[in-house]
């Protein structure tokens, strides 16, 4: 078990309609760090991804038993506030998805539907977002254009800026940098090194090489089940269980 554990699942179980999609997963992610989740396709390690928000939710079909527990509540409690909840743990998918507005109001979203921010105030939490998600630089003189004028790359750091303009705890991103070029994929790297300074940021990648490059802890999901859960420099060099060894040494997925 990881000390201090910021986002724990017991006994976490997914199903889609008939299907069992996630099945008993135990997991305990460490604050302020890295986690990534790995797998082929179909391992079930997105579903996780979207469990702990709740996004599983929005699936026609699909309900979840068991825990995920985020600093010491149960998300899947009925007393929990899922719009509150997902202010808290913000995500990031794997297409940059801008809003149709210019890059000030998309960073300013999220802000101004809570009701955090506003006037000069709403201006500092632009800005801060912006430089958290290294691109203030770039669009500083831009504010009022679209964010469709962005580059790719740009536009995923958008997105990550205007998670991170809800103060969240925890940063979710699913294959963040997969529709990325290598430029702008390394660039996405070194901001999740970054954050992992405030945040905590768990992703899931079919990039092994990207894991084993950002995450300090990785999970490897097969099938639904968490095969193997622990320091990543040790689950890519000397993995203790035969599946992780195959599946990382490219024999299959």
């Amino acid at each position: 078990m990881v000390e201090q554990a910021c986002v724990s699942t017991k006994d976490l179980n997914v199903y889609y309609d008939t299907f069992h999609a996630i099945k008993h997963i135990n997991l305990d992610i460490p604050p302020r760090d890295i986690t990534a989740l790995i797998g082929p396709s179909g391992s079930g390690k997105s579903t996780v991804l979207r469990a702990f928000d709740r996004m599983n939710e929005l699936i026609p079909g699909c309900h979840t038993t068991g825990e995920v527990v985020i600093d010491g509540q149960n998300v899947y409690d009925m007393s929990v506030d899922v719009v509150e909840l997902r202010k808290r743990v913000g995500m990031v998918f794997q297409r940059a998805n801008p809003f149709p507005m210019t890059i000030f109001d998309n960073v300013a979203y999220g802000p101004r539907i809570h009701g955090t921010a506003s006037g000069k105030e709403l201006e500092t939490v632009v800005e801060q977002s912006l430089r958290s998600a290294a691109l203030w630089d770039e669009v500083k003189d831009k504010l009022k254009k679209s964010a469709f004028a962005l580059s790719g790359g740009q536009q995923q750091r958008l997105c990550i800026a205007r998670v991170l303009a809800v103060e969240p705890e925890i940063v979710l991103m699913d294959e963040p940098a997969s529709a990325l070029d290598p430029i702008s994929t390394l660039r996405i790297e070194d901001l999740m090194r970054d954050l992992a300074k405030n945040y905590t940021i768990i992703i899931v990648t079919h990039n092994m090489q990207q894991a084993a490059r950002v995450s300090t802890f990785t999970g490897f999901f097969l099938s639904g089940e968490l095969i193997e859960f622990g320091k990543s420099d040790k689950l890519f060099t000397n993995p203790e269980d035969k599946r992780t060894e195959d599946y990382i040494t490219g024999r299959f997925g």
